[in-house]
């Protein structure tokens, strides 16, 4: 082996092990069974904090994963099962919005991409998907909501973090 084929088995061993880890602590959150208020914030932040941690393929991964999982495990309510895959696109985006605006200002960067998971979620259920009405209400302002929570709440838990794991 070689130095350049040693050092992307690290790069990707350190990615997958990062990522195994940060999904395994979002899917905790979401089987504690808290309150939406408190699980949809902690979601987001590890979403944010995963692209952090271990860059934007890893947060998208993570988001596409657990709406799907929670489907499978029962906590997202059977009216939602449409809803899945543009959850998870509304994930993705605000994973790649935030990776792509947060050299600059990160709180900006939070602020343009929980926005941006509220469009396509707010659109799905306007324009594409039929759910019931307290569906698309919760696809709505709490989900803004909960995405500007989430990544506040990230942006503080990274700077602890930062110092810990040596990023």
């Amino acid at each position: 082996m070689n130095v350049d084929s040693t050092r992307r088995n690290v790069t990707m061993t350190r990615w997958v092990t990062r990522t195994a880890i940060l999904l395994a602590l979002t899917l905790a959150f979401q089987l504690i069974g808290l309150p939406q208020p408190v699980t949809g914030p902690a979601v987001n932040a590890m979403l944010i904090l995963s692209a952090l941690l271990a860059g934007p393929s890893s947060g998208v991964v993570i988001g596409c994963l657990t709406p799907i999982i929670a489907w499978q495990r029962g906590i997202l309510p059977a009216p939602l099962g449409p809803m899945i895959p543009f959850i998870a696109l509304g994930n993705a985006v605000l994973v790649l919005l935030f990776a792509l605006l947060k050299r600059r200002q990160p709180y900006l960067a939070i602020g343009v991409a929980a926005v941006a998971k509220y469009a396509v979620l707010a659109t799905a259920v306007r324009l594409i998907v039929t759910v019931p009405p307290p569906v698309a209400a919760a696809m709505g302002i709490p989900q803004l909501i909960t995405a500007l929570a989430g990544g506040v709440i990230a942006l503080l838990a990274y700077r602890v973090l930062r110092g810990v794991i040596g990023d």
